[in-house]
Formats: C-alpha cells, structure tokens, sequence
C-alpha cells in the first residue's frame, strides 16, 4: 500500500482474496473510503458489486462517477448496484451456507466475462429487519474466509456501529483477517479464526 493520505491509495494494493470489515460511526468518511475501495476496482478492471441497504442506488453510482467511471447499473456493467436482502436472501431468508457455496462459480464467470477479479462490498444492516436466518450472521461471516478459488475476489463488509449491538460487533471483527483504519487495510489483530468463532456461537461445520 501507499503511504500518502490520497484516500485511494488505500486500495490499490490489497492483499489477494482480502476479507476485511469497515465498523464505522461516521457516514461522511464511510462514503469517502467506500468510494475509493470501488474505484479502484474498477480502475482495476475488476467486476464490482455493490450490494446496498440504506443508501440509494444514485449515490453508489455519484460515487462511481467521482472516480471517472461514469456508469450505469446496467446488467453488464462493470459495476453491479444491487438490492442487499436480494443478494443475500433471494429466496426471503439467509441461508448462509448457500451464498457461500454460489460464490467460487459466480468468481469464475467474472473471470470468464473477461474480468481481471472481483470485489464485493455490502451494507450489513438488512441483517437488522428479523429476516428468518439472520441470527446466522456471524455464521456466513466467519466462513466468507474459507472460500477458495483462483479468481481474484476481495469484499468488505459495512458495519454502522450506531445500529449493530457490541456483541455482534465484537463477533464479526473477530472473523474478518483484515479492517479499515483510516485510510487503510490493515491485518485485524484480533482475528481468530473461522473455526473458533463458529464453535464459541454454536455454528461449527
């Protein structure tokens, strides 16, 4: 990574299959560092997907748009702004074993559209609305870190602090490998592993 303050250095050199977390309280800075992290994947020529709750659809793509991409969520577009319940809930509840499982294929028909990898970031508090399943929250986290696959994929995953409990917050930071600080990605200290965290929550494979 660089080591000026330009926001965007912050995501040019992440490390491969990145799974980090942004806990923030503060929205102007979340959209700032949000900004940077899509485009510099599109910039990349990376498939990158957004998956929103709270903000409109237009403030993903003025986000897009202040990095030169100037785009529309057009199926085929390099940047895919989608409905976040719909990402992760396509059937009405959260089968976190299912999303994990869809993930190396849709990595691959990236690759195969001619994309150079993937990154995906989303907006976590559809968790909050009671949709059956979303008690496995923590569930489909801690296991994001075991996918594997050869294409390039890297996600980040947005935590409001206002809204989450602490407990859910102390949980989530403890299965991402890496966090935003500031303007950066750096290794999350108290990671501790998928198989731990599920075994402590009752959730073990």
């Amino acid at each position: 990574m660089g080591t000026d303050q330009n926001p965007d250095s912050a995501w040019v050199e992440l490390p491969d299959n990145c799974h980090a977390c942004l806990i923030y309280d503060d929205t102007p800075t979340r959209d700032a560092i949000v900004a940077a992290y899509l485009g510099a994947g599109l910039r990349g020529g990376e498939l990158v997907r957004y998956f929103t709750d709270m903000t409109p659809v237009e403030d993903v793509l003025s986000w897009a748009g202040r990095d030169g991409a100037g785009l529309e969520p057009a199926e085929d577009s390099p940047l895919q702004v989608i409905e976040a319940e719909r990402a992760y809930c396509p059937g009405g509840r959260f089968e976190p074993r299912d999303v994990i499982a869809g993930m190396p294929l849709a990595y691959e028909r990236a690759r195969a559209a001619g994309f150079t990898g993937v990154r995906t970031c989303g907006e976590m508090t559809w968790a909050l609305r009671g949709i059956p399943g979303s008690e496995r929250l923590v569930e489909y986290e801690a296991l994001i870190s075991t996918v594997s696959s050869p294409v390039p994929h890297l996600g980040m995953c947005q935590y409001d602090a206002r809204q989450f409990d602490g407990a859910t917050l102390f949980h989530v930071l403890r299965v991402h490998p890496h966090l935003v600080a500031g303007d950066r990605v750096v290794w999350n200290p108290y990671y501790v592993g998928p198989e731990r965290v599920l075994a402590e929550t009752g959730q073990a494979q």
